[in-house]
């Protein structure tokens, strides 16, 4: 473990480009507000926006360089600021990576705009592609002492979206019929489980067969290939004609009209991600407003939603589903991987 009187290791790069541009070299310890503490790193997991900041294909308001990137750890606290009370060295914690609401005497306030410049931990300020972390105390949660910290690290992002498009946007109820896309991404690995867990029928699609059967297992009722199917067809067959209730989507682009198609009388597209790209078509404005369906957009989670979310995972009947393990210097093979799409879960980075 780092000490904060010697520098620590972390990858970081100063320019965009592609994993060439990483550096895995020392970088000056964190050091601590009077509202905040420093984690030493046990795991963090990948997420698609370190891939986009890093290769300039995206980058949100407030990124600058050099940048450390990992917004998804857990780790053990080994500093904590004059001013925190609740928080302990030695807990062992996962970390909201939002910056809403964090107290004004933490080094990191100021950034608290949902809807603005919000600050993010690992995309706009140092974070998990290091040995220690620079944390608001507010914004750390107690692992309990049966779960691996690997496995908490796969939960911040993917759960806290996926929960806030299905639930807060989407008002997904027991008994309805929601389609989740990318079912072997984090997000719909999240999404599947969350559904699954409150009642609701879920039909999963994915880019590959193989995908599609391990999404049975996260609680999803009948799943398609979208590269090969019919997905708008498979889901007026699965549903007797009726169509989906709801359709979360992160891919964008690629599945964004049938999508459309799929839903019911007053279903609801939510969508939370462009992975595919940043423009689609409505391909048939009779089709939408002759059916009454509605598009909403997935804004960012608010700070109160994070514990709830995090009680539910830990109580349990949650599967994690973990891709690989890298060491910290692999970072860039790492990030190769996730852009390839030949991964189901999480891919993580270990110190």
């Amino acid at each position: 473990m780092a000490s904060r009187y010697e520098p620590m290791k972390a990858m970081y790069y100063e320019e965009s480009g592609g994993i060439e541009v990483f550096r895995y070299d020392d970088v000056p310890d964190p050091v601590p507000g009077p509202c905040d503490v420093v984690v030493d790193v046990a795991a963090t997991a990948l997420n698609r926006l370190d891939v986009l900041q890093r290769n300039g294909w995206f980058q949100l308001p407030g990124f600058s360089y050099p940048h450390i990137a990992g917004m998804d750890l857990a780790g053990v606290v080994t500093e904590i600021g004059s001013d925190v009370t609740d928080v302990s060295t030695g807990d062992r914690v996962v970390v909201d990576p939002s910056l809403a609401g964090v107290d004004d005497s933490s080094r990191l306030s100021g950034m608290g705009d949902l809807h603005g410049d919000l600050g993010v931990i690992g995309a706009t300020v140092d974070g998990g592609y290091a040995e220690r972390c620079l944390v608001p105390a507010s914004h750390v949660y107690p692992v309990p002492d049966e779960m691996p910290l690997e496995h908490a690290a796969t939960f911040p992002t993917c759960f806290l979206t996926a929960s806030h498009a299905l639930f807060r946007v989407g008002g997904l109820k027991a008994g309805e019929t929601v389609m989740i896309h990318a079912a072997g991404s984090g997000i719909g690995v999240a999404a599947i489980q969350l559904a699954f867990h409150a009642g609701a029928t879920v039909l999963a699609t994915a880019g590959s067969e193989d995908k599609c059967q391990r999404a049975l297992g996260l609680g999803a009722s009948h799943v398609l290939n979208n590269r090969t199917g019919d997905v708008a067809a498979w889901a007026r067959q699965t549903t007797a004609g009726v169509g989906v209730d709801m359709v979360m989507d992160c891919v964008g682009t690629a599945l964004f009209g049938v999508s459309l198609f799929s839903l019911g009388i007053e279903g609801r597209l939510v969508n939370c991600g462009n992975a595919s790209g940043d423009e689609a078509t409505i391909p048939s404005l009779g089709h939408l407003f002759h059916f009454g369906i509605s598009i909403h957009g997935s804004d960012p989670y608010q700070p109160e939603e994070f514990g709830p979310v995090w009680d539910e995972f830990c109580s349990g009947g949650y599967r994690v589903e973990i891709d690989s393990v890298h060491g910290l210097s692999d970072a860039g093979v790492a990030q190769d991987k996730m852009l390839s799409g030949d991964f189901f879960g999480k891919i993580l980075l270990v110190p």
